[in-house]
């Protein structure tokens, strides 16, 4: 087989990708082999260098210490001495890193220079101290005498000799490292170099293959945005049916309920009044005839007006009048005064007139009454706040409370009321939102645009008048 055939069979075989990311990881291995090699070397240059540094210290220092010595013997003045202790100080902490740094290279001929030259220094330092203890007893010329000797000359000459030997030897082992890692670059160098040549032909026959599945990607593609266009054009349709669907819902919903209510109004309110009237006909008659029925009878005159509450606030639940025939604002502070009542919570209502089709504001009115639902059943609250305003030309509705939260962004399952809350005032072009947090308290909050004044009617219906005597609540 020629060498293009063998191309063309290793384009269209499957290992064309294996092949170029087996070379890219090969070229990465050896990058990072010769990165650490590097690195190590370069490690072991910056201890020599600070070796270097360090003997280059310790003979500068003992030169430091002799001539603080020398000053201070020739003219007794103790800012000379200043000198002395720290060059002193500074010796110890250098000579205590060539130990440790020779101690632990192993280098079995550096090590016992290093030896020797921390005690020369060490006497050298010892010889200072004496002589300068010496001549602050007033011992002077003992002390210069001490001097005068060569053991100081020969103890930095032996310093000088050590140092530079220790330094002639960090030399050669720097040159050594310094060519190893010249060499391992190299290496690295040719490795890469290698590798990548493989890496682009592996990438070249890689990008062939590719150019033939793109063309059926890209068949496939067209195929599958046909398909989702088909069936986004089927989920926007169905979505448009179940708006309307819901809305469809909501209205029968309140028409039921306004039935009920008349139903309700008509039928049991007249049966409840023609009861109550019978028993004021009836008091007359037993105050004569039975006076000991009068308190049964009173009795059953407070269980008919209780009746009559209970179906007054029955018809108000199902369908607002005082909404219909007061408005929304007065609606609301009714609906605040009866829960605060009802429930023996602080309510605090600020309610501005906001200018909002019927529809709109019976969803206000009906957030409200699910709202204060919620908080009788789980708040725990103490106190409610309702805000009714207007925000840069929509309506804003907002009922807080202090009661023990919950956990928004949580899925709980049956939480149909503020699903309920969101569908119904976005149906009205409005957005709904919910803050809350455990022990924080929980707001609801609504915007539902203004409409101008010319749009903004008279109620489509109107509420169910309840005209039965007897007392509003029992």
């Amino acid at each position: 087989m020629t060498l293009s055939g063998w191309l063309r069979r290793l384009r269209d075989s499957a290992f064309a990708l294996p092949l170029a990311v087996l070379a890219g990881g090969l070229i990465i291995a050896v990058s990072e082999g010769g990165y650490q090699q590097a690195r190590t070397t370069l490690d072991r240059l910056v201890e020599m260098g600070q070796a270097r540094l360090a003997v280059y210290a310790v003979m500068r220092r003992t030169v430091d210490v002799e001539s603080s010595q020398r000053g201070y013997l020739l003219t007794l003045r103790d800012e000379y001495l200043a000198p002395f202790d720290s060059a002193a100080a500074e010796l110890e902490q250098s000579l205590l890193s060539l130990r440790d740094y020779y101690e632990n290279l192993g280098d079995a001929q550096a090590r016992p220079v290093a030896r020797e030259l921390a005690e020369t220094v060490a006497l050298k330092v010892s010889e200072a101290k004496e002589t300068i203890r010496l001549a602050r007893e007033g011992r002077i010329d003992t002390a210069r005498e001490i001097v005068m000797t060569n053991i100081g000359r020969d103890q930095m000459e032996f310093i000088r000799q050590r140092g530079e030997q220790l330094m002639a030897l960090e030399s050669r082992r720097v040159e050594r490292s310094l060519k190893r890692i010249f060499g391992t670059l190299l290496l690295n160098r040719i490795g890469v170099a290698t590798l990548t040549g493989a890496s682009v032909l592996a990438l070249i026959l890689f990008l062939r293959q590719r150019q033939t599945m793109e063309k059926q990607r890209r068949s496939q593609q067209q195929a599958l945005q046909a398909e989702r266009d088909r069936l986004e054009v089927q989920v926007r349709r169905r979505t448009n049916d179940l708006t309307e669907l819901t809305r469809h819902l909501q209205t029968a919903r309140e028409d039921e309920r306004q039935r009920l209510a008349r139903e309700l109004h008509d039928e049991l309110g007249a049966l409840l009044t023609a009861a109550k009237l019978d028993a004021a006909r009836i008091k007359p008659r037993l105050a004569k005839a039975a006076p000991e029925a009068l308190e049964r009878l009173d009795h059953l005159t407070a269980t008919l007006n209780s009746g009559i509450a209970l179906k007054r606030r029955i018809i108000e639940d199902l369908r607002p009048s005082s909404l219909s025939t007061l408005g929304l604002v007065a609606a609301l502070e009714i609906q605040c005064r009866e829960f605060a009542e009802r429930s023996g919570l602080n309510v605090e209502a600020s309610l501005a007139p906001v200018r909002l089709t019927p529809e709109a504001e019976l969803t206000v009115f009906r957030l409200v009454q699910e709202a204060f639902t919620n908080i009788a059943k789980y708040a725990n609250a103490r106190s409610v706040d309702v805000t009714l305003s207007v925000d840069e030309g929509a309506a804003c509705i907002e009922v807080d409370d202090d009661g023990r939260g919950f956990d928004a962004q949580a899925e709980v399952p049956g939480r149909h009321g503020l699903r309920g809350m969101r569908y119904r005032v976005e149906s009205d072009g409005g957005q709904f939102e919910v803050e809350a947090a455990p022990g924080r308290g929980t707001r609801v909050r609504a915007r539902i645009p203004q409409q101008p004044e010319a749009a903004v009617g008279e109620p489509a219906e109107e509420g169910v008048a309840d005209a039965t005597d007897g007392p509003s609540r029992g």
